[in-house]
């Protein structure tokens, strides 16, 4: 493949993956970096191995994304924020009952979904 293609190809996938994730991603990064420091934002989910949840990181590493012009995007930013989109779209199909406000709920958050937002 030339060069020009692959960059081309890649364009399209980068482009993909930014409407995707702004399609999920429903919170400010202000409203991120509230929710981050709240109790529920930090009893939910698994542990990264140093105390921090996996979410919890993502949350982090989403607000650094949010603040970001699209231009200054980097590729290892596109990975994450195609993991975003996966993670939030696995975790929308597994929607309890009682969703609001609990464990379901608050992880979502952690990855930038406010569910209760529509």
């Amino acid at each position: 493949m030339k060069t020009a293609e692959k960059n081309d190809k890649q364009k399209a996938e980068d482009e993909r993956t930014y409407k995707e994730f702004k399609d999920v991603v429903n919170m400010s990064a202000s409203a991120l970096e509230k929710w981050l420091k709240s109790d529920e934002s930090k009893k939910v989910g698994w542990d990264s191995g140093d105390g921090e949840s996996i979410g919890h990181k993502s949350g982090e590493r989403i607000i650094d994304i949010l603040h970001k012009k699209k231009s200054e995007l980097t590729a290892a930013d596109y990975k994450h924020m195609a993991k975003v989109h996966s993670y939030i779209s696995r975790h929308l199909a597994q929607k309890p009952k009682d969703a609001i406000d609990s464990n379901w709920d608050y992880s979502l958050k952690n990855w930038g979904h406010d569910f209760s937002k529509k």
